[in-house]
């Protein structure tokens, strides 16, 4: 028996028939690609009885040629994990089998993910007959599984333990010691404890979820005590293959069984699709007398690129803060309500509190007009109660449909942008006769202006007249994009270069200067003082490109993000008008030896610009990325003592503003050193974790007081030494000691929190590991620093880059005199 044992394990070390793909059993040094494996499909190992396949595949009806290395049931083809999810492959990187564990490397032969560190070395690959792959030592010790790090599946046998969480695009199942969730950005749409499907059957805590053939269960310490259960409807066990339970991104978390035949569902949560928080995207209303569900914007409302969005082109919803305490930048005046329906409701209703209950309709918008991360009301036409809209809008529903009975109207924010067309406010005919007259007459106006343009130009060649006027409009490209700029909705206010250059005294007053511009101080005529900020080496082509950007950048508004007042275009004049800053960038203040910023606005500082950075990289419609992330460019404001620092990022927009051959310039004329992420260097892809690691370096800087690169003077026993000290590595190893206070700004002589201390420089060194997918979301990294999230703890191999950018860095330079400091 000992021998057929044997040679059923070692028969698994073989190569099966195809050459390529091996049976339950891999040893180390083995490498594989898909182009190598594409008679395969990819695959290069099977479970025992072939029920699992490990495969590097692209995603079913994916498009495009990404890869990934998964875990696949061979019958169904349902991906039951993945390990390089988020960051895919090309068909020709490479999945190695090492002694130190698996590794994924892209083309360029860098790290996309890896094992963590293991206690042994790796001696075999395993995937066994449950999907569960493992990696085992020599003696046979389980040294990793899959199963322990789960992504939007469980199947049977497998266990989600509290605290790990299934994410899926925009939703997520969260599961705590007392209760299970689904959340959709955060906002909760579904509840275990409130489900009529679900059974409590103890008050112990729960350990881990787990899935079988009878149901879905949350389960106790001891492993055997059931808290909860959802069962299913009976399932014949013995022609049950395969069960799962999956969070899609499509929002529904299900459950489906697979016989020898059929693939079938068994349950969906929520049971009503209409609940689904996306189901119709951004106010789309979820008509669930027909099935499948359809999906129609409300009146006033057209459809969009994300959903539904205003039919008069002069108003915008507007995105949130992310904030829940902040205040947006809009004015009471450029806030309205747009209704969007009567006897609705809305997914988060059931499990959030109103923001007041027995108050009017004018006060509940009122308090939602306070709050930025309002975007929107349900309003209790019975109860009177307020329902905030948090963060982001969803699909709403029928009121008379699901578990919700209040009789609900729904509106939503709407900011009213600048234009100079006006819209008449007579009836529809009448507002249709007035747009197009507008039109026509426009068109024609211009088509006149045109004409006479280009007869003056003539008539002036032929006069022979060759001075040029200061400002060229008269030439076709130019004057085709003045008109055009009309058809473009939302650009903020546009100046002429003469007002600017009286508002800033001819530009004399000159306030900071960077690779793309120099920044002056103005005042306008309504005595409001602003920085205008000169774009220079732009082309003169791409005007209304340059427009269309402004239109997106003017459109941001966040409380820790520097506002676009305005801008001008004049021929080749292009300039940024900006809310002005009194107390200047940061590196003026945390570097200044004459006077030291206190521990309490330094975190201040650091929470404020992760989160512009997190509403840049998630909130915004469109994703920026800011690509130069330093203190030079937080900027900070105080209206007078007794006002906390307002923080700001500046600059967020101008890498939008760059031509594609510019853009390839960035490292050169944008990159500072100090904060540049490892992938500026190579031919990486630059993303929005590029500034995650510029932000880690920053907050460095923030805690110690001094640049990163700096230079200390030390006292030896045979005089002075001048030695070059790198920060970044001196907080790496005195996070290995945890003696967190040493790091802080010795000016400060110990006024900070040491928990505070702590959490900054842990959140800066996981923002400053190597691997761009190991660093943290700027959402993720305000959850951290709030304390609305654990703080994550850095990896120590992927930081060991530091310690060879500071072996470098450190020597000694010099001897001179005595004492001990930092310059």
């Amino acid at each position: 028996m000992a021998a057929f044992s044997i040679f059923v394990f070692l028969s698994g070390l073989f190569v099966t028939s195809s050459g390529d793909l091996y049976s339950h059993s891999i040893r180390p040094n083995f490498t594989a690609s898909f182009i190598n494996l594409v008679d395969n499909s990819g695959a290069f190992l099977l479970s025992p009885n072939a029920t699992f396949r490990a495969a590097i595949s692209n995603y079913p009806d994916q498009q495009l040629p990404q890869f990934y290395f998964s875990i696949i049931h061979s019958s169904t083809n349902t991906i039951i994990w993945t390990a390089n999810r988020g960051r895919p492959i090309s068909d020709s990187a490479k999945v190695l089998l090492t002694p130190n564990g698996l590794i994924i490397t892209n083309n360029f032969d860098q790290i996309v993910w890896s094992t963590p560190s293991l206690d042994s070395p790796v001696a075999f690959l395993q995937l066994d007959d449950s999907g569960n792959l493992i990696l085992l030592d020599q003696q046979n010790i389980l040294l990793w599984e899959s199963f322990n790090y789960p992504t939007d599946t469980l199947v049977r046998g497998q266990r989600l333990p509290v605290g790990i969480d299934f994410f899926a695009g925009e939703y997520q199942l969260l599961l705590t010691s007392s209760d299970a969730f689904l959340q959709w950005n955060g906002m909760t749409y579904w509840q275990l404890s409130m489900d009529n499907q679900a059974f409590k059957e103890s008050n112990v805590l729960v350990s881990f979820m787990a899935v079988n053939g009878s149901g879905l269960y949350w389960v106790g310490d001891d492993g055997s005590t059931i808290v909860f259960k959802v069962p299913l409807a009976p399932i014949d066990a013995a022609g049950l293959e395969f069960i799962y339970a999956k969070l899609g991104s499509n929002g529904k978390f299900t459950i489906s069984s697979f016989d020898e035949n059929n693939l079938v569902p068994n349950l969906q949560i929520p049971v009503e699709n209409c609940r689904i928080p996306s189901i119709c995207e951004k106010i789309g209303f979820c008509n669930s007398d027909k099935r499948p569900e359809t999906c129609l914007c409300p009146s006033a409302f057209h459809n969009g690129i994300d959903g539904c969005v205003p039919i008069n082109p002069l108003l915008t919803l507007p995105k949130a803060c992310n904030t829940s305490n902040s205040y947006g930048n809009e004015t009471n005046d450029q806030v309205s309500y747009m209704k969007i329906g009567d006897a609705i409701d809305y997914f988060s209703t059931n499990f959030i509190e109103p923001l007041s209950r027995r108050i009017s309709l004018l006060n509940c918008q009122l308090l939602c007009s306070r709050n930025c991360s309002c975007l929107g009301i349900l309003y209790g036409n019975s109860s009177g109660s307020c329902y905030p809209i948090w963060n982001n809008v969803g699909s709403i529903f029928s009121s008379t449909f699901g578990l919700g009975q209040e009789d609900f109207s729904g509106y939503v924010k709407a900011i009213t942008l600048s234009s100079n067309i006006n819209l008449s406010s007579k009836t529809d005919a009448d507002h249709k006769f007035s747009v197009l007259g507008s039109v026509l007459l426009s068109s024609l106006g211009a088509f006149v202006l045109v004409v006479i343009v280009i007869g003056f130009s003539w008539w002036k060649r032929r006069k022979g007249h060759s001075r040029a006027a200061v400002v060229r409009l008269g030439s076709k490209a130019s004057f085709s994009v003045e008109i055009d700029l009309l058809s473009i909705a939302g650009l903020p206010v546009k100046f002429k270069y003469e007002e600017l250059a009286t508002a800033t005294d001819n530009f004399t007053t000159q306030i900071g200067s960077g690779g793309f511009g120099t920044v002056y101080k103005g005042v306008l005529p309504d005595e409001s003082v602003v920085a205008v900020k000169r774009i220079t080496n732009l082309g003169v082509e791409g005007k209304k490109d340059f427009c269309t950007e402004i239109e997106i950048i003017g459109n941001i508004h966040h409380i820790n993000l520097v506002k676009l007042k305005g801008f001008c275009l004049q021929g080749t004049q292009r300039f940024l008008v900006l809310e002005y800053m009194n107390k200047g960038s940061l590196d003026h203040v945390i570097f200044n030896n004459e006077s030291v910023l206190e521990w309490k606005e330094r975190f201040e500082i650091a929470v404020g610009t992760a989160r512009g950075l997190a509403y840049l990289h998630s909130g915004c419609q469109h994703k920026i990325i800011h690509c130069d992330v330093k203190p030079e460019n937080i900027l900070l404001h105080e209206e007078n003592l007794h006002q906390n620092l307002q923080v700001k990022i500046s600059d967020f927009g101008i890498s939008k503003l760059l031509t594609p051959e510019q853009s390839n310039l960035l490292t050169t004329l944008r990159g500072t050193r100090g904060y540049l992420a490892p992938e500026w260097l190579t031919s990486s892809g630059i993303s929005e974790k590029s500034d995650v690691f510029s932000y880690g370096m920053v907050l460095l800087e923030i805690v110690r007081g001094r640049r990163n690169f700096s230079i200390q003077t030390c006292a030896p026993l045979s005089g002075t030494e001048l030695k070059r000290l790198y920060f970044p590595l001196l907080a790496l190893e005195i996070h290995e000691q945890k003696r967190y206070m040493e790091l802080v700004d010795p000016r400060l002589n110990g006024r900070a929190e040491g928990e505070e201390v702590e959490r900054l420089v842990q959140v800066a060194l996981c923002c400053v590991q190597m691997e761009p997918w190991q660093r943290p979301t700027m959402s993720n990294v305000v959850g951290m620093l709030e304390g609305s999230l654990p703080v994550e703890q850095p990896k120590i191999e992927s930081l060991n880059f530091l310690r060879i950018y500071g072996g470098r860095y450190a020597s000694v330079l010099t001897t001179s005199t005595n004492g001990c400091n930092e310059q």
